[in-house]
């Protein structure tokens, strides 16, 4: 089975790294996998661009990602699960289901934030966006 985790640097995304790995233990199979993914929305950087330069914010993006996977990483590691990681740059609940689909993942597991429900309402969020448009199965972890 292979199992897409998408990484925010949450303590709900942690959680589901801790349960996409119980899954794989409980799976024990040698085809299980892991990819965890982390996604950052660069709309907000780019007017930063035109200042700082097109590789610098990509360099940051990139140390954000890197920083927010490593506890992520450490556990799998400790764990001894084996794991792949995508670093992205787009809209976050686009590239993640376009990384399921291209991947031919058979799960999506994410951690919810737990905003409010006017919250939700009103912006959406990336666990939403997920549910509604992916193919397949998709964990929600609290």
């Amino acid at each position: 089975m292979k199992i897409l985790v998408a990484i925010d640097g949450s303590r709900n995304a942690l959680r589901a790294v801790k349960y996409a790995a119980r899954l794989a233990h409980l799976l024990r199979t040698a085809s299980n996998k892991i990819t965890l993914i982390s996604v950052h929305d660069d709309v907000g950087l780019r007017h930063a661009r035109a200042f700082v330069g097109k590789s610098e914010v990509a360099d940051y993006l990139r140390e954000l990602s890197e920083k927010e996977l490593k506890p992520a990483r450490k556990l799998l590691k400790e764990d001894g699960i084996g794991y792949d990681m995508e670093i992205r740059t787009g809209h976050v609940a686009q590239e993640i289901v376009d990384c399921a689909d291209k991947g031919k993942f058979d799960m999506i597991v994410l951690g919810s934030k737990g905003r409010s429900a006017v919250a939700d309402l009103l912006l959406g969020s990336v666990a939403q966006r997920v549910l509604a448009s992916a193919k397949q199965p998709v964990v929600v972890v609290k």
